[in-house]
């Protein structure tokens, strides 16, 4: 019977510590569309997922252009693309909700969902991009937003792969090659 006790003793503290450090995935997250209903990111178990700081004001702005042309060539069952406005830099994306979804759908036809606008840095950083940007909560990377258009890597298990910085086009070989599965 001791011997029962020491071990437990010695079982359930491992136990109980694995399961707390385990990192989650993308789908236990829910969002917020840019509409402002719920998004429950649990939803796209099954597909890889790009999600994209985006905003209105920036250099890297013209992305939005390649990364709905990605949306249209790949989307679908396998691939989804999630933009996530962010005044985080250089009060590049100063617009309401209404105003960024009107910008987007005006002069770059965006269809893929876009998400009401967050943080990506900083003290008020959304839960969601505390995960992406940091290997101690997604068990891959440490990956800081450094600016606009960082797209983030997905698998189809809700799990980071990869990150494209703001400099890499949506339809980089990278990011391309990564859709189609290959190395």
């Amino acid at each position: 019977m001791k011997k029962l006790i020491s071990l437990s003793v010695i079982i359930l503290p491992v136990v109980i510590l694995s399961m707390t450090i385990a990192p989650k995935s993308l789908f236990d997250f829910k969002v917020k569309s840019i509409e402002g209903k719920e998004f429950d990111l649990a939803t796209l178990k099954g597909k890889k997922v790009l999600i994209v700081n985006t905003a209105s004001k920036c250099g890297f702005t013209p992305q939005y252009k390649e990364l709905e042309e990605l949306y249209k060539t790949y989307g679908g069952d396998k691939f989804i693309i999630i933009g996530f406005p962010a005044n985080n830099f250089g009060s590049q994306e100063p617009g309401t909700n209404p105003e960024i979804q009107e910008f987007c759908t005006k002069n770059y036809g965006v269809t893929f969902p876009m998400m009401e606008k967050i943080s990506v840095k900083g003290d008020d950083m959304a839960p969601l991009y505390k995960w992406l940007t940091s290997k101690a909560e997604n068990g891959k990377l440490d990956a800081p937003v450094k600016w606009n258009f960082q797209k983030f890597m997905i698998d189809e298990n809700g799990l980071v792969v990869d990150v494209a910085m703001s400099n890499e086009l949506p339809n980089c070989d990278k990011i391309v090659n990564w859709i189609k599965g290959k190395k």
